[in-house]
């Protein structure tokens, strides 16, 4: 049977252990999902709204739609997940960091300092005619209230720094983590169900190379048969591990 003691036996015998991240580390911020029973995708907009070639078209499609799901985060906090892996980073346990598909900012809020962002961040938006460069604080009054920025040098339609539908994944990004996972000898898969490429075969990459996965999501993954641990609740995992690491910091002592 899997128990989350022989999680944390993995995690105390690893040297080089990273994390995965998917929407599903979110959800518990009070974040949605993209493809869940009540993802983003399922609004009548939704297929549209991270569209290159829709945006280029008509970019009020995405920021009228993005006004919750991304104007809003910066009043979510970081769920227990976020919080935990920040945790284990700053102890010396997840030495390989976060590697995520998330666009919402949270692991850097929860203290994380080696994040890969897949699918790119709106922390940083650029002009889409000249490349200046606009911070999310400094388009945020226009952006929360659904309207599309312009830039203040030319006039030209801002865009959120996050990788749309059309657009290639951030190659620095994406170099970094699989070599990440390349040298993992343990990744934590967590919230995501493994579907959208190229990323999802990054965990591949770990088992190629004799590394370890371990998956944490509700819903079953194509790599479930090759994890040595397989859990569906990321809270209930995430709470004990919590626990361990205080009793941990309390005593210093294992379980």
């Amino acid at each position: 049977m899997n128990s989350v003691e022989q999680l944390i036996g993995l995690l105390e015998s690893s040297s080089s252990a990273a994390a995965f991240t998917g929407a599903g580390v979110s959800t518990l911020s009070g974040i949605r999902d993209f493809r869940g029973s009540k993802g983003v995708y399922r609004d009548a907009d939704g297929e549209k709204m991270f569209d290159r070639s829709w945006f280029d078209r008509d970019p009020s499609c995405y920021y009228r739609n993005a006004r919750e799901l991304i104007y809003q985060i910066h009043q979510k906090q970081p769920s227990l997940v976020h919080c935990v892996l920040a945790d284990l980073e700053k102890r010396g346990m997840l030495p390989g960091g976060v590697i995520t598909q998330n666009i919402d900012m949270l692991h850097e809020k929860a203290g994380s300092r080696k994040i890969m962002e897949l699918h790119g961040t709106p922390a940083e938006h650029s002009c889409v005619d000249c490349s200046a460069v606009y911070s999310y604080e400094d388009i945020l009054p226009v952006t929360s209230q659904g309207n599309v920025p312009r830039c203040r040098q030319c006039g030209g339609v801002v865009k959120p720094g996050i990788v749309f539908f059309g657009e290639e994944l951030p190659q620095d990004q994406l170099s970094m983590a699989f070599h990440t996972a390349a040298k993992a000898d343990l990744l934590l898969v967590l919230g995501s169900s493994l579907v959208v490429h190229p990323a999802a075969s990054i965990p591949v990459h770990t088992l190629d190379n004799g590394g370890k996965i371990v998956i944490v999501n509700q819903m079953p993954t194509p790599l479930d048969d090759y994890a040595v641990l397989r859990f569906s609740n990321l809270e209930s995992v995430f709470d004990k591990i919590a626990r361990y690491l205080e009793r941990k910091e309390g005593s210093d002592t294992d379980f």
